[in-house]
């Protein structure tokens, strides 16, 4: 019950990471405010107790200013905001990029975090405490793990969690990342659909040296730990939460 009797905001829980994170806050007692445009993905996510949905375009500034106060409404405090709202973009070469699809991706998945650690960071500041856990990617740190547009704005995201770290640090508010690796969620499902049409699915996340992939679930722990007081000396740092596949050169065995 890390969280009894705190109020958290979670992007993106219609479905996977946020899902999963948004049933951890509150299975540790918070009240959360559940965030998505896929109002039927939120009502799928809600879970029992004093909760709330609310869809929103993470990329609307104005619509973010509308969560933020209809939780303080509500609450009356925000004590934790997992920003995880995102969206993915196809992996061909940058010679072949739709350009059009950039400010779309950055949108979604850069400029909807800065604009939540914006507005629910300044409630923070005034409460002198809060913690806000971003979600980045592996693809954020090498290459390989997604397309160029995705792959920037999580490169992005880890920058803006060390700066935001920094504005807001003196204030008790703390600003940290996860970077998950290989997950099963609405967003890589394709890939998982794909391999278990070919047969396949056991190749999934075999190249990190855990030989696996991952569940929603384990990143959901992380961001609760970094989101806890159990995290409370840990600032502007991005966690990889995968396999240890930005341990290696994504080759098992490599280290020994």
């Amino acid at each position: 019950m890390r969280f009894e009797g705190k109020v958290a905001i979670v992007t993106g829980a219609g479905s996977g990471i946020g899902r999963a994170t948004a049933n951890r806050f509150a299975s540790e007692g918070a009240r959360v405010c559940l965030v998505d445009v896929n109002e039927d993905g939120l009502q799928g996510s809600l879970p029992e107790g004093d909760h709330m949905i609310l869809t929103c375009d993470v990329s609307d500034e104005t619509q973010v200013e509308g969560v933020v106060k209809a939780v303080m409404d509500k609450w009356g405090r925000i004590d934790a905001v997992a920003n995880n709202a995102g969206i993915a973009c196809t992996k061909e070469a940058i010679m072949d990029n739709d350009m059009a699809v950039w400010p779309k991706v950055l949108g979604v998945n850069l400029i909807g975090v800065a604009n939540f650690i914006k507005h629910a960071g300044r409630v923070m500041c005034d409460q002198g405490s809060g913690a806000i856990v971003n979600t980045a990617s592996v693809a954020g740190i090498r290459s390989g793990a997604g397309g160029n547009a995705y792959s920037a704005s999580k490169a992005g995201v880890i920058n803006l969690t060390q700066t935001a770290a920094c504005d807001l640090g003196g204030f008790n508010v703390r600003v940290n990342a996860v970077c998950p690796g290989l997950i099963e969620t609405g967003m890589t499902k394709p890939i998982f659909d794909i391999a278990r049409d070919k047969g396949k699915e056991e190749k999934l996340g075999s190249r990190c040296e855990l030989r696996r992939y991952g569940r929603p679930e384990e990143i959901a722990a992380a961001i609760c730990f970094l989101a806890s007081d159990d995290a409370s000396y840990i600032t502007g740092q991005a966690l990889p939460v995968d396999g240890g596949n930005t341990a290696s050169l994504n080759l098992p065995g490599m280290k020994v």
